[in-house]
């Protein structure tokens, strides 16, 4: 259905970036909806622990600080609804935003639909998504207790996600193509206390997923040092080789992209589009990290606010100046 309003503010996404911003543009009466395909705190909210966020001494569950931001968001008068954005056109410093639920105009948009769990692009991964192939290991990691698993990767997010499997599987075979990890030093450190569940295959490529009766059975690799062929019988495979920016929607439009696909803005996080702003994992340069996303977050609100403060002049002025001009 058609939304006839004209929105102050519409923010694309409901991760830690967009909930932080309308926690602040709310505060300010900034009229603000959220547009969320997916769940509400993004990735943080299938993330099984966040250690590192200001204020939670011992840590708090990713899925419990998602739902705290979005309960203060709702607080101050944020409404979110769940759709799609398919695109977005802007004209005459107003911009439409093609959704799921009909045209929806803003003001303002700030675009916060952070990144997606990257696929390796192997024959077996999308036959077994779901099956034998996950992105995931909070979601799906207690269907493998007592079951043999390998994780794909050798960043953060693999050594992090490998970890926490220990709770299920009976053994990891953790595959990483390089020669030697991506993962910070302090994670390396943490990974050897757990030698009893996982081993380490480094230089090791991921060439296939292979499975029997619909269900993973092994996984088909090469070693890289010697050009043998491996294969480790498995119940089920975690992904974890980084993140793709959820801006598939952007492509055709005015927005500018970076090379990989990310949004580029400017240093008051504007894009290309003057009135349309980015915050979050899904902005080039952003660091991928949740504190860093509420930080810019609350900045792009503030510069929303200044942004539509500037508009209403310039549009109070044009109507005044219409009003006397001779006809």
């Amino acid at each position: 259905m058609e939304d006839k309003k004209v929105h102050e503010l519409v923010i694309v996404g409901a991760g830690p970036a967009a909930l932080s911003a309308a926690i602040y543009t709310c505060r300010e009466d900034i009229d603000t909806l959220l547009f969320e395909k997916g769940a509400i705190g993004g990735l943080a909210a299938v993330t099984d622990w966040v250690d590192n966020y200001p204020g939670f001494e011992k840590g708090i569950a990713g899925l419990e600080l998602s739902e705290e931001m979005r309960k203060q968001a709702e607080r101050f008068g944020a409404k979110i609804e769940l759709g799609e954005v398919l695109g977005i056109k802007s004209d005459d410093g107003l911009h439409k935003l093609d959704t799921t639920s009909g045209e929806i105009t803003a003001k303002a948009v700030l675009i916060a639909t952070g990144s997606e769990y990257r696929k390796i692009g192997v024959p077996g991964e999308e036959e077994y998504y779901a099956r034998g192939v996950h992105y995931c290991a909070t979601c799906d990691g207690a269907f493998y207790r007592d079951k043999k698993l390998a994780v794909v990767g050798g960043g953060n997010s693999a050594v992090q996600e490998g970890m926490f499997l220990t709770k299920f599987a009976e053994h990891i075979d953790m595959l990483v193509r390089g020669p030697k990890f991506r993962a910070s030093d302090v994670l390396q450190k943490e990974l050897a206390n757990h030698k009893d569940k996982i081993t380490v295959h480094l230089n090791t490529t991921t060439d296939e997923i292979v499975g029997e009766g619909g269900k993973v059975t092994k996984v088909l690799c090469t070693d890289v040092t010697t050009g043998k062929k491996v294969e480790f019988s498995v119940d089920g495979v975690f992904v974890f080789v980084g993140l793709d920016p959820n801006t598939k929607f952007l492509e055709g439009t005015a927005v500018e992209l970076d090379e990989h696909k990310f949004v580029k803005t400017d240093t008051h996080l504007m894009t290309s589009v003057p009135g349309i702003f980015c915050a979050g994992d899904v902005r080039s340069g952003a660091t991928l990290q949740i504190a860093s996303a509420t930080g810019e977050g609350a900045t792009a609100a503030l510069m929303i606010r200044e942004y539509l403060e500037n508009h209403q002049k310039i549009t109070k002025t044009a109507v005044q100046t219409l009003a006397v001009s001779p006809e």
